[in-house]
């Protein structure tokens, strides 16, 4: 059962398969609130192309990573994956419960999803029974907790996105992956483009909304030089220096107008995911990746604009 569960998984674009079971799972786990007869968790992990973050990299096209690596990942290729594997189950008597992440839903009274429009988001009792991703993840084995809070897989770094099956048939479990790639380096940290992480990892999520919608102007090229002009703040919003409250953040994203959005709620990513690119490039570096390539993802500097370029003439 568990081979051909992988196969099935495998020949529709999951690189990563684990199994967790229900034992590795808390007893008030969101997993048996959603079906209390789950006995395995099993993980599906698909990579996100590095040629999907190479527009963000070079300066030239921003819409890729996000719908590629986001949009047609979610909406497409996941819930095919997870369909398959849950009719084979069901075909063979049991219960399967795919399980995505409803990008739009949030448990936390006042936080957002960087990744969809934040007037788009639904924050009620119906979070409460959304499973956790990160943590199921490493508990079906297939990578580890980075600092700043992304999967870090031993062959993709974190470069992957991935959903779960609940079913009630017994599979055997696949073990635990020791933690061996992040070292803690704070390359995540000083990546990003508006500090919305700080040095334990921890993560402002209305500040990574506005720097991943592109408020930093030395790595926005479709920012106007004039951008914020009535802002008393304004060069410390494009510096990406500015401390933002959840209220002030809301004001600046409904001024991003720089790019348009992608489909079902998703803006497109301006910071192209700088933290996870520097995690992974560090990892490349370092050599620990399973998964290598003919040329490594940074051959050069990263550019950047200058904060000057965006200071108005004052009039006499």
């Amino acid at each position: 059962m568990k081979e051909e569960i992988r196969r099935i998984a495998r020949e529709n674009f999951a690189d990563l398969v684990g199994f967790a079971p229900a034992d590795r799972f808390a007893p008030d786990d969101p997993v048996f609130r959603i079906f209390p007869g789950t006995k395995t968790v099993i993980a599906l992990a698909f990579r996100v192309l590095r040629g999907c973050y190479r527009g963000t990299e070079e300066g030239t096209t921003y819409y890729q990573y996000t719908t590629m690596g986001v949009e047609n990942m979610e909406e497409t290729i996941l819930p095919m994956a997870l369909w398959k594997v849950s009719v084979w189950l069901e075909s063979q008597g049991y219960v399967a419960v795919p399980q995505r992440r409803h990008q739009q839903i949030m448990a936390e009274p006042d936080s957002t999803n960087p990744e969809v429009a934040y007037d788009a988001i639904y924050r009620g009792r119906t979070a409460e029974n959304q499973m956790d991703f990160l943590s199921a993840a490493v508990a079906c084995g297939i990578g580890e907790k980075g600092l700043s809070g992304s999967l870090l897989t031993p062959e993709f770094g974190p470069m992957v996105r991935w959903a779960f099956v609940l079913t009630d048939a017994v599979i055997e479990p696949d073990d635990l992956r020791e933690p061996t790639l992040c070292d803690a380096c704070g390359k995540c940290v000083s990546a990003c483009p508006g500090h919305a992480i700080a040095p334990d990892g921890t993560r402002d999520p209305w500040q990574c909304a506005v720097y991943y919608n592109g408020a930093n102007g030395t790595k926005n090229p479709f920012m106007p030089p004039d951008a914020f002009a009535d802002c008393p703040d304004r060069l410390e919003i494009i510096a990406g220096e500015a401390d933002l409250t959840p209220e002030r953040a809301r004001e600046i994203l409904d001024r991003i107008y720089f790019y348009p959005p992608a489909q079902h709620a998703y803006p497109c990513s301006i910071c192209g995911k700088a933290c996870d690119v520097a995690c992974y490039c560090h990892l490349e570096e370092k050599g620990v990746l399973t998964r290598k390539f003919h040329r490594p993802f940074r051959e050069r500097e990263p550019w950047a604009f200058s904060v000057d370029d965006f200071k108005i003439p004052q009039t006499k």
